[in-house]
C-alpha cells in the first residue's frame, strides 16, 4: 500500500479543512513547495495536491503554486480541484502533473470522462467523495443521486484505472477511516482505490491494509504530527 501525503492549497497557503467545510480552515504553512520537498525527503513516493480554490470556483486557480510543487520534487504529483474541461487537464499536465483528478465534472458528464481517458489514459483519476454512501459534488456542497460504488463501477467500465474515494464524514477528523466503505469499494470495483478521510494515527493506516486499497491519502495527521511519514511508509512496505 502506498502513502499519499496531501497538500491542500487555499489562497496560496497549505491548509486543511474539517469535513470539507470552507468555514473550518487551519493554515499549516505558506510554502506548499517546501512542504512537498519535506514529504519527499521523509519517503513520500507520490504527492497528492488539491486546489481548494479551484474546487469552489470551478476552474484552476493555483496553477503557479502547483507548478512550483512539481518543480521542487522528483516524485510524481497528482492534483484535483476545478478540473472541468480538456483545457484544464492540459494545463495541469503542462505544470508537470503526473495524474489529474476529476471530481464534480465526472458526475455530471461521463462522456467528458470517456474523452479524457481515451486521450490521456491512466493520467486520469476520478475523485469520488461520498456523504452517507452517496456521491457529493461542487466542493461537497451538494449530494447527487448515485451511490459511490455504482458510480465507481461506471467509471471503471469507461476505462478509469484509479479512483480516490473520500468519506466526507471522516475527512479531517483524525477519528479513523470508514473501513467498511473502503473495503466495499476496493472489493466491488475493478480499479485501484486510494482511500481518503479520517486517518489520525499509524493504527488507522494499518487498518486499511486488509481492505485491498492501493493507497491512502494522509493529510491533517501529518501536519499535527500524529503520523510520522517516514514511519508510516516503512510500516506499509
Amino acid at each position: 500500500m502506498r502513502i499519499y501525503p496531501a497538500i491542500d492549497i487555499k489562497d496560496g497557503h497549505c491548509v486543511r479543512l474539517l469535513q470539507g467545510r470552507f468555514s473550518d480552515v487551519t493554515v499549516y504553512g505558506d510554502n506548499p513547495a517546501e512542504t512537498a520537498k519535506q514529504w519527499e525527503k521523509l519517503g513520500g513516493e507520490y504527492i497528492h495536491v488539491v486546489d481548494l480554490d479551484g474546487a469552489l470556483k470551478g476552474h484552476g486557480v493555483n496553477a503557479d503554486v502547483i507548478k512550483k510543487i512539481c518543480g521542487s520534487v522528483n516524485v510524481p504529483v497528482q492534483t484535483g480541484g476545478g478540473i472541468r474541461t480538456m483545457e484544464d487537464i492540459e494545463t495541469k499536465l503542462n505544470c508537470g502533473i503526473a495524474r489529474v483528478i476529476i471530481g464534480t465534472k465526472a458526475v455530471s458528464d461521463s462522456e467528458f470522462v470517456k474523452r479524457a481517458v481515451d486521450k490521456y489514459k491512466e493520467k486520469i483519476v476520478i475523485g469520488i467523495d461520498a456523504k452517507d454512501g452517496m456521491v457529493a459534488v461542487e466542493g461537497w456542497e451538494r449530494t447527487s443521486d448515485f451511490t459511490a460504488v455504482e458510480f465507481a463501477k461506471k467509471m471503471a467500465d469507461i476505462g478509469v484505472k484509479t479512483i480516490v474515494y473520500t468519506d466526507i464524514a471522516t475527512d479531517g477528523t483524525l477519528a479513523g477511516p470508514n473501513i467498511a466503505a473502503q473495503t466495499e469499494m476496493a472489493k466491488s470495483v475493478n480499479a485501484d482505490i486510494i482511500a481518503s478521510g479520517g486517518v489520525g494515527n499509524l493504527g488507522h493506516i494499518k487498518s486499511l491494509v486488509p481492505t485491498g486499497v492501493e493507497g491512502v491519502i494522509v493529510g491533517r495527521a501529518l501536519y499535527t504530527g500524529d503520523v510520522k511519514l517516514d514511519e508510516a511508509v516503512r510500516t506499509v512496505k
